[in-house]
């Protein structure tokens, strides 16, 4: 279930879904202004997240080694 969520909350993963959402607003002729709107809020989050789980990662692998102290 962790590998599942790290692949969803990928950098690239987000992008690929920006791309898809940005083509299919351009197809149904949604404003340019929604559209660049959503793609920054997106990259936004995408930015957020990859930090938080980084460092999460970081915080476990440093209690992780204090234990085997």
């Amino acid at each position: 279930m962790q590998t599942f969520i790290r692949k969803i909350t990928s950098r690239k993963f987000l992008a690929a879904l920006a791309g898809v959402a940005t083509g299919l607003a351009m197809v149904f002729g949604v404003d340019e202004t929604a559209i660049s709107t959503v793609a920054g809020a997106v990259t936004t989050v995408a930015s957020v997240v990859s930090y938080i789980m980084s460092e999460g990662m970081v915080d476990a692998a440093a209690v992780g080694a204090g234990k085997d102290k």
